[in-house]
């Protein structure tokens, strides 16, 4: 009697996620056996013994993911990207390294939208940063949970906590600076001021 399997069993079984099986699906790389009415995915022994012959794993990697807030900073971004380079090396996996130039607290950065399209089509294992505020300002726990979803793991390099203070600061000044581009005028001064005197009481501390 053939045995079949849900969508979750046979990811397992073949070592990629569950939505990479819904991918395949899609493309028409492997449909499922059949669909029940409540329109769960089955598939087959004899197809899983068939993917695990003949078809080719697909490549899982890792990505380093790079930031910095402005066009300013492409020095750092540089050197961020450097110093993953030569992390992930040691690591002896594939991987890539994606970069932005963008707000911790911006969510349509382009990058960071790559990053996440990928982890959910299941061809990422592990995401590196090199600071955790590098890959969002808030957030943070929520896409880990995301990810954690489709079997890819965060890796933070250096997680030295900071202190409430200089997190508070840190966060003023990306909220205040996001929104002092939208400002003219005045109000746009008042705004540069707030910065400087929020980075300038965090240095003095």
């Amino acid at each position: 009697m053939l045995k079949y399997y849900t969508i979750h069993q046979a990811s397992k079984i073949l070592c990629v996620s569950a939505q990479t099986l819904r991918n395949w699906d899609v493309n028409g790389k492997l449909h499922p056996h059949h669909t029940s009415s409540n329109g769960y995915r089955y598939y087959s022994e004899e197809q899983l013994n068939s993917v695990l012959r003949i078809a080719p794993k697909e490549q899982v990697i890792v990505i380093g993911y790079c930031r910095v807030s402005s066009a300013k900073q492409k020095d750092d971004l540089q050197r961020q990207i450097d110093n993953m380079r030569m992390y992930l090396i040691v690591q002896g996996q594939p991987f890539e390294i994606v970069s932005d130039i963008g707000s911790g607290i911006n969510y349509k950065r382009k990058g960071l939208l790559e990053l996440l399209k990928r982890i959910t089509s299941g061809e990422v294992k592990k995401v590196v940063v090199l600071y955790k505020d590098r890959l969002t300002r808030f957030g943070f726990e929520l896409i880990e949970y995301i990810t954690g979803l489709f079997s890819c793991k965060i890796e933070i390099v250096d997680s030295t906590e900071k202190t409430e203070q200089q997190e508070l600061v840190e966060d003023l000044v990306q909220i205040v600076t996001v929104f002092s581009c939208k400002l003219q005028g005045k109000r746009a001064g008042k705004a540069k001021v707030m910065i400087k005197e929020l980075t300038k009481d965090d240095k003095d501390d």
